[in-house]
């Protein structure tokens, strides 16, 4: 029989922390209740795993931090470092959740498992989904097949690279998903499958793994949509260091705004993205004649974002940037 491994819970908050009315899914308060509590409400979890418990803080995930950030990344690099310990699994609120798997993705130096997992229903509701999606985590952090994959993400049986999960539902508990390449694997019962490999540099491979996260550049998101106004995206490149364009289809914008992009000759840079859940922002000659702008690809406004924070952090050039963007 094989030894039972060490789990390390990082609670940050979150609704699989979150208590209300009971059996009520909604009108709840998130993070109110302990990692350790929230550990014994899942049956037969101490036999998967020896778990360690840490809290890093109990919020809302609209309220999570770069300094919230900056501890997980601290913790969880420490624990790489502990021989006893086998993996590590994160719980988080899941309107941020994708953010947060994003950037650890991508600033962490380890090749333990990292796993991050959430709840759409508090603990106090009927039918509570945060035990199972706590299990599977567990059980995926304890799989030596989970090791060097990157953080991953585990809801509802299925297993998502962190680049690439994505929340598409505000109230269904399957409301995760991964873009058109399809899941990673599956956690069922106490099996692991796991499928495909991320192809994406991450953690150990990652540039950005040295990064400490503090003083971040400003960026911010200016979202298209008919008669945008040009006069605020003029304000947010006098402003920040960079700010990512959320644009229409493949990465599109009204003209007064491709005016304001052509003419400006600032240091704030321009990231092109798409509102849109699938598909490219690529380098298009007919919205950015002028190349202006760093393609964002297929990642949508909000990582876009982390990852020209990271390159502007690490001086990185415009061209440099855009090189970042086709291979993280």
């Amino acid at each position: 029989m094989a030894e039972k491994k060490k789990i390390a819970v990082i609670a940050t908050g979150g609704t699989i922390a979150g208590t209300g009315p009971a059996g009520d899914a909604a009108g709840y308060r998130a993070g109110e209740l302990p990692v350790e509590e929230v550990v014994s409400s899942v049956p037969g979890l101490g036999e998967i795993a020896d778990l360690e418990m840490h809290t890093v803080c109990q919020v809302d995930s609209n309220d999570i931090t770069f300094g919230a950030y900056r501890e997980v990344k601290n913790l969880v690099e420490q624990l790489e470092t502990d021989p006893s310990v086998d993996g590590v699994v994160i719980t988080h609120g899941t309107d941020t959740l994708e953010e947060t798997a994003f950037l650890l993705n991508l600033v962490l130096d380890v090749t333990k498992p990292v796993v991050i997992t959430g709840a759409m229903r508090p603990a106090t509701a009927t039918s509570a989904d945060g035990p199972a999606n706590l299990m599977q985590a567990v059980r995926l952090a304890a799989d030596d097949s989970a090791r060097g994959m990157g953080v991953l993400a585990v809801f509802s049986n299925m297993v998502f690279a962190g680049r690439d999960v994505k929340k598409t539902d505000s109230m269904s508990t399957d409301a995760f998903r991964q873009n058109e390449f399809g899941l990673l694997g599956y956690v069922r019962d106490r099996t692991v499958s796991l499928i495909h490999r991320p192809y994406r540099f991450h953690t150990s491979s990652s540039r950005f793994n040295t990064m400490d996260l503090y003083n971040m550049p400003e960026v911010e998101i200016f979202y298209v949509h008919e008669e945008a106004d040009p006069w605020l995206l003029q304000y947010m490149l006098e402003r920040y260091d960079g700010v990512v364009i959320a644009g229409t289809g493949a990465g599109n914008y009204p003209k007064a705004v491709q005016d304001v992009i052509e003419a400006w000759n600032g240091d704030c840079l321009i990231v092109r993205a798409s509102r849109l859940p699938e598909g490219e922002a690529i380098p298009d000659a007919v919205f950015d004649p002028k190349g202006k702008t760093i393609a964002a690809y297929d990642l949508m406004p909000h990582k876009a974002r982390l990852l020209l924070m990271l390159g502007i952090k690490s001086g990185r050039t415009k061209e440099e940037i855009q090189q970042d963007f086709r291979v993280y």
